[in-house]
């Protein structure tokens, strides 16, 4: 009796596993690859389907809504079967049929159709349902319709040089530029992983999600938001136009998290259509991989270090002799003049004087100046989510001869990715830290939890000033707006911002030195100014008939202050203008 319990128990219990195994395998069916089964299944009714899939990517409005930013859309290949198609058409007529339905090359069509011993051409891609159904009403014989899925990019140009694009490489077809490089890991969707063992794919997933180093197919869920995207494209496309630069590109960035809502570049591209780039150029991030000396932006790191090393204050003055020369070489301000005597920190700031930010290491000493502003992380890359991350030139700050000291106290001599510096800026931002750029918060596994990727908090970041160094320091950028910048003219009454603009010359990658009526121009800004939401960076590259930065990129900075404060409702700071402090 005994022995029959127990055989009843071991019954018993196989056909329980046995249900769990059926009701689990019906979910994966049903629910996790339910879209991928049901697409095979109909592959074995319609002839010749293209099966691709890819795991998708998003932007993230303000109020948490996912936008496809890369997806896959449905629709159908036209084919034809070149044997059958002449012996009972009229291959003539057959092409006026289609061509009127969808565009059509003659040359192409008659070419594929007149084809000996081949069973199959594709004439068209990417065919919606609608045009599809018109084709197969006319029920040619050889002519047939296959059901095609391929990649999509419904922001066609939006955030392009962020999103990427996907391409071949030899008969790998894989993300070739930005987050789908980035992620292809899990991205890509290996076809293969439809038919394997049950167990083996439960088991092979968990083990992917609990080893980061095996990323398990999955979409991301980025920190761009399509409003704010939108917004910094169409004022970069202002700038090009209208000043004929050959680029010019922004970083809108949450200074205190490292979360980025826009990034942009112009010219651009639509990742939908690469083929029609002639230049393959257009698809590099300058943002993420190029370098360039940024110019009189740089002069907030070297204030900020001053104060932080106790070197000086803003109300410190120095007699500005308008041109300096260090180790038989000379330079001076912006416009070869000296400013007087008793010059204030403050002012070296509002008239962006070099003279007045080589004072400053001169003060604070070379190797001390050199360590610190490596302390802001211009010697590393800083680990954004973006391919090909390129990293700075800065020998110069190793040599701790006075003359590199001083010329990359005002930006000069030292050459920094868009990246690098957005980063060591937002640590005047954002309390002294610094932080880690990043794209992409979310990664939704098809199997297993979505997870938040975390970054470090405040506390566990890389202190690189004090916190009082970043009030002051933002105190002295505001009142650069308030009163400098244009002569105060768009400072605005109930808000703070802290910005500084730079210009700095192109140098002449052949024969060394600068150009003389070639410029870079820089500006960065972050607002409110001690509690901030945003730090905006732009940049323009080469722009015609303007020298400042001042004339060029503040009316857009400015633009996309007040459309941040107004998309956002930042609550104002302020009721009144901050006193002016000598």
């Amino acid at each position: 009796m005994l022995g029959l319990k127990n055989r009843l128990r071991l019954l018993s219990l196989i056909v329980f596993l046995f249900a769990i195994m059926l009701a689990a395998k019906l979910y994966l069916v049903q629910i996790v690859s339910g879209e991928e089964y049901t697409a095979k299944a109909e592959h074995q009714y319609v002839t010749g389907e293209n099966y691709f899939d890819r795991g998708s990517i998003f932007f993230t409005t303000k109020e948490g809504i996912l936008v496809p930013a890369a997806s896959i859309k449905l629709g159908f290949i036209l084919n034809i079967n070149p044997e059958i198609l002449r012996q009972n058409n009229n291959i003539d007529n057959v092409y006026e049929i289609i061509n009127e339905i969808t565009p059509l090359n003659k040359e192409n069509f008659l070419i594929k159709a007149r084809k000996k011993n081949d069973p199959y051409e594709e004439l068209v891609k990417h065919l919606d349902t609608e045009v599809a159904e018109k084709i197969q009403a006319f029920k040619i014989e050889g002519l047939s319709v296959s059901k095609d899925r391929w990649r999509i990019y419904p922001g066609e140009s939006m955030a392009a040089h962020a999103v990427g694009l996907i391409g071949y490489n030899g008969n790998e077809l894989a993300g070739r530029y930005g987050l789908e490089r980035f992620y292809e890991p899990a991205l890509n969707r290996n076809q293969d992983r439809t038919f394997i063992n049950f167990f083996a794919e439960i088991f092979s997933n968990i083990k992917s999600v609990v080893n980061e180093n095996e990323s398990p197919e999955a979409d991301i869920v980025t920190t761009i938001e399509p409003s704010v995207e939108a917004f910094l494209e169409s004022e970069i496309k202002k700038i090009t136009n209208k000043y004929s630069s050959e680029f010019t590109g922004g970083i809108i960035i949450d200074p205190k998290t490292g979360e980025i809502r826009a990034i942009a570049l112009t010219p651009t591209f639509d990742p939908n259509f690469p083929g029609n780039e002639s230049d393959s150029s257009v698809f590099r991030n300058r943002l993420i991989e190029d370098r360039y000396e940024m110019g009189s932006i740089i002069k907030s790191l070297t204030i900020a270090i001053g104060l932080d090393s106790n070197t000086i204050t803003a109300r410190n003055t120095y007699n500005d002799p308008g041109c300096i020369t260090l180790n038989t070489k000379t330079f001076c301000n912006y416009d070869g003049k000296s400013h007087g005597s008793n010059v204030t920190m403050q002012t070296v700031l509002n008239k962006s004087l070099n003279t007045g930010a080589a004072f400053v290491t001169s003060r604070i000493g070379s190797a001390n100046f050199n360590n610190y502003m490596l302390k802001f992380g211009l010697d590393e890359i800083t680990g954004i989510d973006l391919p090909n991350e390129g990293k700075s030139l800065v020998s110069n700050l190793k040599t701790n001869r006075e003359l590199e000291t001083a010329q990359a106290s005002f930006g000069q001599g030292i050459a920094l990715t868009p990246i690098i510096t957005v980063r060591a800026l937002s640590a005047l931002a954002n309390g002294g830290t610094l932080i880690t750029p990043h794209l992409v918060k979310e990664i939704k596994y098809k199997l297993g939890p979505t997870k938040t990727l975390g970054f470090p908090k405040e506390e566990e970041r890389k202190r690189v000033i004090s916190q009082e160094t970043s009030a002051e320091i933002s105190r002295m950028l505001t009142e650069v707006v308030d009163r400098s910048l244009r002569d105060g003219q768009v400072r605005l009454e109930n808000y703070s911002v802290a910005a500084k603009t730079g210009t700095a010359q192109i140098a002449k990658p052949e024969t060394g030195g600068y150009y003389d009526d070639r410029y870079l121009h820089s500006f960065f800004g972050y607002f409110p100014a001690y509690e901030p939401e945003f730090l905006v960076f732009l940049y323009t590259y080469y722009p015609k008939g303007v020298q400042y930065a001042s004339e060029t990129l503040t009316e857009s900075f400015m633009n996309i202050t007040k459309f941040l404060i107004n998309y956002y409702n930042i609550p104002p700071d302020r009721e009144t203008a901050p006193p002016v402090r000598q």
